[in-house]
């Protein structure tokens, strides 16, 4: 049995380009808080393990977790809880680069997998209008830095260089290979 350990829909959907449907879905219910003083990509990492280590499953089924960390510079820039707090996230970013860190973790039986994959990402600068149409469509909720690249914030985003399928929530390159490797047949 597969399964995926994150209720993400857009994680759903990149595994469906994979050719891969979830057998079953089962959130992890951990605590992401980053500890004093971690670093955006280890703490990535620590994310994707102790998901994949919380989600209950039979020892041969194989379970697939992620976590994906908005970063600029050494600070992590978590799901905002407020309209405030995702307006003081982009505008820190605007008219900056920032990394988008994705984070995966696979175990069956006793093994487990990890990889990661770091993007960077350029924000344009953001006027005041721009600010506040955008936080009026409620998109930044349940979002790492208070943005999704492929939804209405891809506007603000002229630049990346690494994994577009990485900064939307599920590098696929790396996601297939480690999934090859746990054994899953059906990966394309």
């Amino acid at each position: 049995m597969f399964i995926l350990g994150s209720g993400s829909a857009r994680r759903k959907e990149l595994l469906a380009q994979l050719g891969v449907v979830p057998d079953d879905i089962r959130p992890p219910d951990i605590d992401e808080t980053p500890r004093k003083g971690e670093l955006p990509r280890p703490y990535c990492v620590r994310m994707a393990l102790e998901k994949v280590q919380a989600v209950s499953a039979r020892p041969e089924d194989i379970v697939l977790c992620a976590d994906t960390t908005v970063a600029l510079g050494r600070r992590i820039l978590g799901k905002p809880e407020s309209v405030d707090e995702a307006r003081f996230f982009l505008k820190a970013m605007s008219g900056r680069r920032h990394r988008v860190i994705t984070a995966i973790a696979v175990r069956c039986s006793d093994k487990l997998w990890q990889r990661d994959v770091v993007s960077k990402v350029r924000m344009k600068p953001l006027s005041s209008a721009e600010l506040d149409s955008y936080l009026a469509t409620d998109d930044w909720r349940g979002k790492a830095g208070g943005y999704a690249i492929q939804g209405p914030a891809g506007a603000f985003i002229p630049w990346i260089s690494g994994s577009y399928t990485g900064i939307v929530g599920l590098p696929l390159a790396e996601t297939a290979g480690v999934l090859h490797a746990a054994g899953l047949e059906e990966v394309i």
